[in-house]
């Protein structure tokens, strides 16, 4: 499908909203992220494709530095990678704890919306979460800048404090010998 020819795409703000347009017949479909599918379907509403499964290169989410604030303080860097590692591991193997802070986060103690939520994020994020390559090209592939083009993937990213970590054997450690 070309978008303006086959499709029109309307900007209609965040995922209550488009809910709210499918629901009231604005539009025949939108992007839903979890828990609104939940609510979608409560609403009657079918998914036609959960894009998860397609599992296209995509960078979920992402942490950004300066470059000086690297050089300058790298332990406080890796200090703050190693508690998103272990945050990784707790989002994935502790329900309860997640479903709490998911519970804050959403302004919710609905026990199906927290379990949509965290059915749907438990696992998406890798042990550790290096960027890839991949991941930049999918976000350069949809650019309209017309530098993106001809842009170095390797530009936009840096693992090694990452792969510091991991070679440390923190993360093995993190998460026992298995």
């Amino acid at each position: 499908m070309q978008p303006g020819k086959d499709v029109k795409f309307i900007y209609l703000g965040g995922v209550r909203e488009v809910l709210a347009a499918i629901d009231r017949g604005i539009v025949s479909a939108g992007v839903l992220s979890s828990p609104t599918t939940l609510a979608a379907r409560r609403l009657g509403q079918k998914e036609l494709v959960n894009i998860a499964s397609l599992n296209l290169p995509y960078i979920h989410s992402g942490v950004a530095t300066r470059r000086i604030f690297t050089r300058q303080q790298p332990e406080a860097v890796k200090a703050y990678l190693r508690a998103y590692i272990a945050a990784i591991k707790i989002a994935n193997e502790d329900a309860e704890t997640s479903k709490r802070a998911l519970s804050r986060y959403l302004v919710t103690s609905d026990s199906a919306i927290l379990d949509e939520a965290y059915q749907t994020f438990r696992g998406i994020f890798p042990r550790v979460p290096y960027v890839t390559d991949d991941y930049i090209k999918s976000v350069i592939a949809v650019s309209d800048n017309p530098k993106a083009a001809g842009a170095n993937p390797k530009d936009f990213f840096d693992n090694r404090f990452l792969k510091e970590i991991e070679d440390s054997g923190f993360v093995q450690e993190l998460y026992g010998r298995r």
